[in-house]
């Protein structure tokens, strides 16, 4: 099956030559917590790995650990690379595909017409941390001005579905509301970037947990996980 059935594909960054999309529950699980046999779940990264250009293309991804340490890719390889403890790719070449696991947590999706391009992986840590604003100085620093990103946060929890509690909401928000409350986590990584002048951001209308039956959550209690996925062609 196509990964991209039944998810989002970022439309808007079609015309810069980039690929970006979130699969959804119609594609399967990328994740290995689910109780199914792992060779269906590798026949998915298989099914991604042909999209993105055969057995030698480049894919890279990562262990997630809600971190903010990016991985800068030269694009010195051919097929998976799998690194430790990273929630955030970025890569100046064209042909390098990145992906990130998620299921709540937003999939930040970042491209350049020259064919520069990020993914991350923002939870409320990752977010606090600003892991977004992280991979825009990373590629600021190889050339890729701020005002020249576009910037999409795909489908993950919404505002309205996502309560924290007042500790976590003080390091998000800088203050403490007196006790648990909600959270969009889209609208804050936007004002991050936008703070440090990215112009051109689109936030996803999908929720994971208001649109369960197309995403996993997991605070739906799934334990299946959907990628976000970026790469520009060459």
């Amino acid at each position: 099956m196509d990964p991209r059935v039944g998810g989002e594909i970022v439309e808007s960054f079609a015309e810069l030559g980039v690929l970006a999309f979130t699969t959804g529950r119609a594609a399967g699980s990328f994740g290995t917590g689910t109780d199914e046999p792992v060779r269906h779940v590798m026949s998915r990264w298989s099914a991604l790995r042909t999209l993105v250009g055969g057995s030698r293309a480049r894919l890279a991804t990562a262990t997630q650990v809600h971190g903010s340490t990016i991985v800068t890719h030269s694009g010195e390889w051919r097929g998976w690379l799998r690194g430790e403890d990273a929630d955030g790719h970025v890569s100046l070449r064209r042909g390098t595909a990145m992906a990130v696991t998620v299921a709540d947590c937003v999939p930040v999706f970042m491209a350049h017409a020259s064919g520069a391009a990020a993914v991350v992986h923002s939870g409320w840590r990752g977010t606090a941390a600003g892991i977004a604003a992280h991979a825009i100085h990373a590629l600021f620093t190889l050339g890729i001005p701020h005002a020249e990103l576009r910037v999409h946060c795909g489908p993950a929890v919404c505002g309205r579905c996502y309560e924290v509690s007042g500790d976590v909401y003080a390091q998000l928000m800088g203050r403490h509301p007196g006790g648990p409350a909600t959270v969009d986590l889209r609208a804050l990584i936007a004002d991050q970037v936008r703070s440090i002048g990215v112009r051109d951001i689109s936030l996803s209308p999908w929720c994971t947990r208001c649109d369960n039956d197309r995403f996993y959550s997991h605070r739906a209690g799934d334990a299946g996980r959907q990628l976000g996925v970026i790469v520009a062609s060459e």
